[in-house]
């Protein structure tokens, strides 16, 4: 993880989510010249994240949590954000 939309990224994700892990993936260089490429080196990213939170929640729901904690950060400033959420124990 470098860069500073992943620096904030991670800040957001620890205060909403207080994960026991959290990994960020920046998988923009796979998309180089690709749609929503902006040339910035942070366009798409893969979060990994355990988190209690998540328990007995689906997928989806999972997914909106980790979203919702983003802001505006999916949508307007990174262009496609792949999302890997747990809770203990899966």
């Amino acid at each position: 993880m470098t860069g500073t939309i992943a620096q904030e990224m991670k800040s957001l994700l620890e205060d909403a989510l207080a994960p026991e892990s959290l990994e960020i993936i920046n998988d923009s260089a796979q998309h180089h010249g690709h749609a929503g490429d902006d040339g910035s080196g942070e366009s798409h990213f893969t979060l990994v994240v355990c988190s209690a939170a998540f328990a007995g929640k689906n997928r989806l729901q999972r997914q909106r949590m980790v979203i919702a904690a983003l802001g505006d950060i999916v949508g307007e400033r990174v262009h496609a954000v792949a999302i890997k959420a747990s809770a203990p124990g899966e």
